[in-house]
């Protein structure tokens, strides 16, 4: 069975080559371009390889800023919350626990 790869097209001189690289040669493809690439362009590609990456927290980061104002019933529910952490111990309610109270173990 032939190991896993990419077909990658080389154009020169008129001539259309592929050649099939691995993982580990895309990678090293990868570093060398980005080796090539000028300093003004790499922070443009470090936010599209972190969207890549990992999108939830590149949605996070881009998010709007939350400044809507905190209604009475949000601060009074945030001071139940924080009374009832008071009262047992600053500790919360580990995940099983939560998940038995609600049926969903």
């Amino acid at each position: 069975m032939a190991a896993p790869g990419i077909l990658v097209a080389n154009a020169g001189f008129g001539q259309l080559r592929f050649r099939k690289i691995t993982m580990s040669d895309a990678r090293q493809d990868a570093h060398r371009l980005i080796d090539r690439m000028p300093e003004t362009q790499l922070s443009a590609l470090v936010g599209l390889l972190e969207t890549i990456v990992d999108p939830v927290a590149s949605a996070l980061r881009n998010a709007p800023v939350d400044d809507e104002p905190e209604s009475e019933e949000e601060k009074q529910a945030v001071a139940e919350a924080r009374a009832w952490l008071q009262r047992n111990g600053g500790k919360g309610i580990p995940h099983e626990e939560a998940m038995r109270r609600l049926g969903l173990e």
